[in-house]
């Protein structure tokens, strides 16, 4: 038997079918991309298989049958294949000391920032009782790279928000709201102005007018500031925007009385958040959804609203508790059956249960 003929024979026959397969499969490539309208997408994975594939056939034979992309595509997928291999960028090692913890940095800014006189040094106490060892060169790159300046600037500077918070229990704000109410003449806009002390949270509506003219707002002055009963009698500080009805002659009245009067800076409502929250309030809970006829209706909602709010609305910005609860109110008890208490028609409700 002629092994070397039959063997000649088998592997013919083999190139024959492969080199018909490949064909094939070219063919049918061709075809399924004219179909596609828009290119094929490749995964990572995808674009490896044939980057390897094609390194082996090679770019001659790979121009023949590559059909998903140029055979400068595909070559230029193995040599990135190959890149990455020995990219070792990941695991280098950076000399110097390696970066302090996200954690520990905050930590740092929030003593800084909340302890103007604090020096380097006594931060790192305080971290050092916290169970952090850092030394004062650190600490001081940290609010460096922050933005604060060391201690004894610090002291000279104070912002708003650090006032505010150290004067709450003799500091009151101002500002005007207006409210459109319906006259025999049509829509008249009504002006009102009302105080309100920080720490406490209580308001008084010192006025109600269509015209808040010098003269009106003078006589504010001289009501707020009386000794023994006006609304300012134990503030120092009264913080107003830089509306124009804040008139000289209103400031000077009002500093007569021993209470300093704190400009806000230009479009800064923020600054004055407590007032700007009270209207808010005072309008969504009441005043946008009533109608008003005339100023006496306007007058009445107002005081309505007043005492719902200093005695019967839980505020989260005082743990969620009555303000100003009356010695009838029984707070917190689960005996009893529950009432209700309604306002204004019911638009003001209040849940409490009866007194024993």
């Amino acid at each position: 038997m002629d092994w070397a003929r039959i063997l000649a024979y088998i592997t013919g026959t083999v190139e024959q079918e492969l080199l018909l397969r490949n064909e094939y499969l070219a063919a049918e490539n061709r075809i399924l991309k004219a179909q596609f309208k828009t290119p094929l997408r490749l995964t990572d994975a995808e674009r490896v298989t044939l980057a390897e594939i094609a390194y082996r056939l090679g770019r001659k034979a790979l121009e023949d049958v590559a059909n998903v992309a140029k055979p400068d595509t595909i070559l230029g997928w193995y040599r990135r294949l190959v890149a990455r291999k020995f990219d070792v960028s990941k695991s280098r090692q950076y000399p110097g000391r390696p970066r302090i913890d996200g954690e520990i940095e905050q930590l740092v800014v929030r003593m800084a920032k909340e302890n103007t006189d604090w020096g380097y040094d006594r931060i790192v106490g305080a971290m050092a009782n916290l169970g952090y060892t850092l030394s004062d060169q650190t600490v001081g790159n940290i609010l460096q790279r922050h933005g604060i300046l060391p201690a004894p600037e610090r002291k000279r500077t104070t912002t708003w928000a650090d006032f505010i918070r150290t004067h709450m229990a003799v500091l009151a704000g101002t500002d005007f709201f207006s409210v459109e109410v319906l006259t025999l003449r049509g829509l008249a806009t009504y002006y009102v102005l009302f105080f309100i002390h920080l720490e406490s949270r209580k308001v008084e509506i010192a006025g109600i007018t269509p015209h808040p003219n010098e003269r009106w707002m003078k006589q504010i002055a001289r009501n707020v500031t009386m000794d023994g009963w006006g609304f300012l009698d134990n503030c120092r500080y009264l913080i107003h925007d830089r509306d124009t009805k804040y008139c000289e002659s209103f400031r000077n009245i009002i500093e007569s009385g021993d209470v300093k009067t704190l400009p806000l800076p230009a479009r800064s409502p923020n600054l004055n958040a407590f007032a700007e929250r009270w209207v808010k309030s005072v309008k969504d809970d009441c005043l946008s959804k009533l109608i008003l006829f005339g100023e006496t209706s306007l007058r009445r909602a107002l005081r309505e609203y007043l005492v719902h709010y200093h005695a019967e609305r839980n505020h989260q910005g005082k743990s969620n508790v009555l303000l100003f609860p009356t010695a009838r109110q029984t707070v917190g008890h689960v005996d009893g059956p529950v009432d209700c208490k309604e306002r204004l028609g019911g638009l003001l409700k209040y849940y409490h249960r009866e007194a024993a």
